[in-house]
């Protein structure tokens, strides 16, 4: 459009204020991860403190100052805040300061704008990025001085703004209406799964707590994943096989972080659908860092507001490379696993994984030592076809014994329909 794309490798200052009034504060080390993700060079980090945000400027006149110097000395070419920025705070801090200025949305947005790689994630994308720019189109008219009056300074200005406008609300109302379709797709196949009985495991957690390194080593694949916030944005699913549960769906998903803008939780619903409809949650955790309970907490905050918080969920403490400690599998006084240690890279405790998540989506399962005459043959090729039968043998007068484990439903299922069996 007609507003300048920060080129990666910008020299940046990064802004990071303790403001009173905020019950959460950000963390500033994280945010210098965001701005390493989005490919900036940090150059100078200033910091301070306020009781509140100043209206105008967000930042005081002294602490004004020192940016504009940070700026000069450091020859930077975009400020950035670990803060949400009002327009008009963003406009008039871009006047004082003579160059770009991004706020923490701004800089996540671009990360995702970087990351998305297939057609669904571009358009969410897209779509967060509309939504966060409609408030401040217009920065991008100031050479029209729409409010001035004089002789050659009317115009078209105001006119070109509401045709903006206009483009950006018909563009919005675009995208969405192919979210839905997407969406639609997505319930269609979720439906499919669902009368098939097949679990879906959903994993979910902080950014960079390892999810995708994790999912690669369990399901075989190369989904892209690196040591940056943000490497995935686009579901993954895979089919696996699970020790006596047979199929299951995991889906890989986006990251979380502390106060991820509404904005992109409404873009990335039809994503984030895939864990509010999942039977498991694997909440991958990364144990090394010290923000581990904050962590935590955050992810339980968005899942909230997704309405996913009540999904069974088993924790997974990832990048015990880190802390030398040896897997572990821990459960609760019920005896169901609560609790994986692991690592994703050394694939050190994967299989106490993989059999935590057999017990917990598996749990409602039927075994049973099954007897059929002959005439029953339709009810045998049924549990063949569900891939239910263990082992088989047969009798000298023809009867045949098998060995099943399938869902209760589909025990159920098959009861209703078929001939009474012998046990």
């Amino acid at each position: 459009m007609f507003f300048d794309r920060p080129d990666s490798g910008e020299r940046a200052v990064l802004v990071h204020l303790n403001i009173a009034s905020e019950s959460e504060r950000e963390d500033p080390r994280e945010f210098e991860e965001l701005v390493l993700s989005a490919g900036g060079d940090p150059v100078a980090y200033v910091m301070g403190s306020r009781v509140a945000p100043h209206p105008r400027t967000f930042v005081g006149s002294g602490k004004l100052e020192e940016i504009r110097e940070q700026v000069l000395v450091e020859g930077a070419e975009i400020v950035m805040f670990n803060h949400a920025l009002s327009p008009s705070q963003e406009r008039n801090l871009e006047k004082e300061l003579e160059c770009r200025v991004l706020d923490r949305t701004g800089v996540i947005l671009d990360i995702f704008a970087q990351r998305a790689r297939t057609h669904e994630g571009k358009l969410q994308v897209e779509l967060a990025q509309l939504q966060h720019i409609a408030t401040r189109l217009v920065r991008g008219w100031t050479h029209l001085e729409r409010q001035k009056g004089g002789i050659g300074l009317r115009g078209p200005g105001e006119t070109q703004l509401e045709t903006d406008r206009r483009l950006l609300r018909v563009r919005i109302k675009s995208i969405t209406a192919r979210l839905e379709k997407v969406r639609k797709q997505r319930e269609q196949g979720r439906r499919s799964r669902v009368r098939a009985e097949i679990p879906t495991v959903s994993f979910v957690g902080y950014t960079n707590a390892g999810k995708s390194t994790l999912f690669n080593r369990i399901t075989d694949s190369s989904v892209y994943a690196a040591d940056k916030l943000f490497a995935t944005l686009d579901p993954t699913l895979r089919r696996v096989e699970l020790e006596n549960v047979g199929p299951a769906v995991l889906a890989d998903t986006v990251g979380f972080i502390s106060h991820l803008p509404h904005k992109l939780v409404e873009a990335f619903k039809a994503t984030l659908e895939e864990t509010l409809n999942a039977d498991l949650l694997l909440h991958v955790v990364d144990a090394a860092t010290e923000d581990r309970a904050r962590n935590i907490d955050q992810v339980q905050d968005v899942l909230a507001e997704i309405g996913a918080e009540d999904i069974p969920q088993l924790l997974v403490f990832n990048k015990l490379d880190l802390l030398e400690q040896e897997p572990r599998l821990e459960r609760n006084a019920q005896g169901k696993p609560e609790r994986v240690w692991l690592s994703a890279v050394t694939g050190a405790g994967t299989e106490l994984l993989l059999q935590a998540i057999a017990e917990l989506v598996g749990q409602d399962m039927v075994s049973e030592d099954v007897y059929l005459e002959p005439k029953d043959g339709s009810l045998r090729a049924a549990l063949y076809s569900l891939g239910a039968v263990e082992t088989e043998d047969y009798s000298e007068d023809g009867v045949a014994h098998l060995s099943v484990r399938l869902p209760r439903a589909d025990w159920n299922r098959l009861m209703k329909k078929g001939p009474e069996p012998l046990f």
